[in-house]
């Protein structure tokens, strides 16, 4: 399951920053999604070690793929592997018993291309990986009939280690060996540094956040734009800021981002405010800004291994591209329904009248705005139609009907729309 995506993505970034000589899969298991298991074994195939399986009980469906994957099989006594025809799952979890015979002919059909592959690669027997997939197939090899047309092959570990063929060679196990122990023993790592890798509960925990990444990405966006719109410091910033955090830790926890780019994401969102706050109508803090947080967002969730180049491949980034781009345009959708129905809404009076710093009722802000009717001041950024103006020592979002005014031209306010004040040009 997805999960354990995330612990052999761990253990085999772990091992190449280590520069380790070898990775040994302790395998025991009943299979799996097929998903996950093309992701295992195109994760293993990273790591330029040596690679080793140790069937330790069963690897059956998934199990038998992933062993596949790596250079040698050893087993240990009374262990078996096989049994990995495809199956497909009902809605509560159960085998359907009988597919469509086009539909258990295709998938049938892309594992053993993949599987294939990795044995070829490998150096196993494909006619002994075929037979446990397809069941339309028999196996026979110097006389003797192993598995029947209608059954799908499993062995156990002496079947497996057992020499055919002229030169000998094992059927698809090297070895039968007591124990973990004893098989780095035998491949010469007595004494070797040894690094166990072990699922944690994070794991699992990450891999709920990255399904919800999209959804995530449009609370946090959504949060800070409501936040820049109310007076304050309150609820939707904090909304805003937790979602965004909890897609880093997602990233974090699945062995995809590191703390770098949540560094680089605040970096960038500091900027931002600067360029709110501080210096508004520069420009330059914002742009950089955004293009910190936008390259932080998408990097946060490319799959990146020690000694790659540094720039991720375009595969690396369609899936993160196409998170992000759902997620800006679902929250340019959500922000133009906000900015249209938000300030009619209760719910904004009471954003801005309890979460907002320095403001403490909706007629104490009604009452300023209007007090600020026919004030005179200065454009300091280009209003087009929005941007920024000065009146007196009072800095404000302003918006015009439709016209443009350039940077430093004098501005009258003559009436408000939410917290932007309206203005016009004077002469």
């Amino acid at each position: 399951m997805p999960p354990m995506v995330y612990v052999v993505r761990r253990a085999v970034k772990e091992a190449m920053e280590a520069n380790a000589d070898a990775l040994i899969l302790d395998m025991n298991t009943d299979g799996g999604r097929v998903d996950v298991t093309e992701e295992i074994i195109e994760i293993i195939s990273k790591f330029k070690g040596r690679t080793f399986t140790y069937v330790n009980s069963r690897a059956f469906s998934a199990g038998a793929f992933i062993s596949v994957a790596t250079q040698k099989i050893y087993m240990a006594p009374q262990s078996v592997i096989g049994a990995a025809a495809p199956i497909m799952m009902s809605p509560t979890g159960t085998g359907v018993e009988k597919m469509p015979d086009t539909v258990e002919a295709k998938m049938t059909s892309a594992i053993r291309a993949l599987v294939r592959t990795q044995a070829e690669k490998n150096g196993h027997n494909i006619e002994v990986i075929e037979a446990m997939i397809d069941k339309t197939k028999a196996f026979e090899i110097d006389g003797e009939v192993l598995n029947k047309e209608g059954s799908i092959l499993t062995l156990t570990d002496r079947q497996a280690a057992k020499e055919y063929g002229d030169p000998p060679k094992p059927l698809l196990s090297s070895g039968t060996v007591e124990s973990l122990d004893a098989l780095l023993r035998q491949l010469g790592y007595a004494g070797a540094q040894r690094i166990e890798i072990k699922p944690t509960g994070a794991e699992t925990l990450g891999t709920w956040i990255n399904t919800i990444a999209p959804l995530l990405l449009i609370i946090g966006i959504g949060g800070l734009y409501v936040e820049f719109k109310t007076p304050g410091f309150g609820l939707p910033g904090i909304i805003g800021i937790t979602a965004f955090a909890i897609y880093f830790l997602g990233g974090y926890v699945a062995g995809l981002s590191g703390a770098g780019w949540v560094i680089v994401f605040v970096v960038g969102l500091i900027l931002v405010m600067v360029e709110l706050f501080v210096f508004p109508g520069t420009f330059i803090a914002g742009i950089a800004g955004v293009v910190l947080m936008l390259v932080a967002l998408v990097m946060g969730m490319v799959d990146m291994y020690p000694g790659t180049p540094v720039l991720p491949t375009f595969p690396q980034l369609q899936l993160p591209l196409r998170d992000i781009s759902v997620a800006i345009v679902s929250a340019f959708v959500l922000a133009l329904v906000l900015a249209r129905f938000l300030p009619k809404m209760p719910l904004y009076h009471q954003l801005v009248s309890q979460t907002a710093s320095g403001v403490n009722s909706v007629a104490t802000l009604e009452a300023q705005q209007a007090a600020r009717i026919g004030l005179t001041g200065v454009a300091i950024s280009p209003l087009c139609p929005g941007g920024k103006a000065r009146f007196g020592d009072q800095l404000l979002d302003v918006i015009t009907r439709g016209e443009l005014v350039e940077k430093g031209r004098p501005v009258k306010i003559i009436g408000n729309s939410g917290l932007d004040a309206i203005v016009q040009e004077v002469s």
